[in-house]
């Protein structure tokens, strides 16, 4: 195709999102698919949420927000921030995005010409390269493992940072492995960039998911709010349970939102409407206490997994904090993660994403596995895998 682009050439596809695919048509043809693979819980949206868009479409009233979001939306979730989190963010700095992803857009159009390097953890989040090289930026991967609980090091960032480095990014709990970086670390990452020159931008999707530590923000540190070099990315989809509404935020520097503001008004021209309305209840005490219970839950089917692969033969060096994802060494059982996460979807309708989607930095040796099941399909999953082995 002579009209393709090299930058469509050059983007690899989500493998997950293939992977889903399959086990649609293997259920299609009435095969039992424990699912495993994608970050999407099997819990419903909290009915609170579901009652306000319902509201809210009914009236008809149904139009164009501001490309910034609807500003009820921006304020609210300032006091989140205030009220859960000991941070202080103005309403102002919050632009609501079309999910996570057009947060990270958003940043990268604003902030990257072509050529200019960003910094990220190898196994990382797959989509967030492929951003970088869509804007014509250079995804550097970071090498991590479990030795830093795969995130990496201020040393680490130091002495990779180059002439054409624009900025880092990190995840906290991180996607695949499920781990922190608590706050002083992320101050110490911070320290680099600035004294750098750079960037430093948080995930923050997985915020509220995580177990035996309370929720955390980059922005509760003052130095980290008040820096005009911060970017933090959040999402309504895993935490309050809104995956196909497709609604996030972005926190940015205040002299970098009149920007974004223009290209949102381009690329998007607002957030969905009855989305963002929903979202409205997502803040509720109601929604947060159904929250909060399907966190628990989330933290007994991580420790009914745990203790499972680990009896069966996977090596787990670091231990989950957050998300629902366990990324799982598979050395000990298979030699290539892939061919085994293709064995276990078609001989054992267990579907688990190989490590592959996620980086350079030894994906053959890994995979993920999320707990976004009951714990009686986990345990069935486990039983799957064990008996393909024998």
């Amino acid at each position: 195709m002579h009209t393709l682009s090299r930058r469509a050439t050059e983007i690899q596809p989500f493998h997950v999102m293939e992977l889903l695919r399959r086990a649609r048509e293997l259920e299609a043809q009435g095969r039992d698919i424990i699912h495993m693979e994608v970050g999407e819980p099997d819990f419903a949206t909290p009915q609170p949420i579901i009652e306000a868009a319902t509201r809210f479409i009914a009236a008809g009233d149904v139009h164009y927000t501001p490309a910034l979001g609807l500003p009820a939306l921006r304020e609210a979730i300032a006091r989140f921030y205030h009220d859960h989190l000991d941070a202080e963010v103005a309403p102002e700095r919050i632009i609501v995005t079309a999910g996570a992803s057009g947060a990270l857009m958003l940043a990268l159009a604003a902030t990257t010409d072509p050529g200019d390097e960003w910094l990220l953890p190898d196994p990382g989040y797959p989509s967030n390269r492929h951003l970088v090289r869509a804007y014509e930026g250079v995804a550097r991967a970071l090498p991590v493992d479990a030795q830093t609980r795969y995130q990496p090091t201020a040393a680490q960032v130091d002495a990779a940072w180059g002439t054409r480095s624009r900025g880092l990014m990190v995840a906290t709990p991180s996607n695949p492995t499920g781990t922190l970086l608590d706050i002083d670390e992320i101050a110490a990452l911070h320290q680099v960039t600035h004294r750098r020159g750079g960037l430093l931008l948080v995930d923050e999707i997985y915020q509220g998911l995580s177990y035996g530590v309370d929720a955390a923000t980059a922005l509760s540190n003052p130095v980290l709010n008040a820096a005009d070099d911060v970017f933090v990315v959040n999402s309504f989809s895993k935490y309050f349970g809104m995956t196909g509404w497709r609604l996030g935020w972005l926190v940015a520097p205040p002299a970098y939102v009149r920007e974004i503001e223009k290209l949102a008004q381009h690329f998007f021209i607002s957030p969905s409407s009855p989305a963002q309305h929903a979202a409205l209840a997502a803040f509720a005490p109601a929604t947060l206490e159904i929250l909060e219970a399907r966190r628990a839950e989330f933290a007994a089917r991580r420790n009914t997994l745990l203790p499972a692969l680990r009896d069966i033969g996977f090596t787990i060096a670091t231990e989950p904090q957050g998300a629902f994802y366990i990324y799982a060494d598979v050395s000990p059982l298979a030699n290539d993660s892939e061919a085994l996460a293709r064995r276990l979807i078609e001989e054992a309708g267990v579907a688990a994403t190989p490590g592959l989607d996620f980086g350079h930095h030894l994906p053959r040796r890994h995979l993920r596995i999320a707990y976004t099941t009951r714990k009686e399909r986990l345990l069935e999953a486990v039983e799957r895998i064990s008996a393909l082995r024998a």
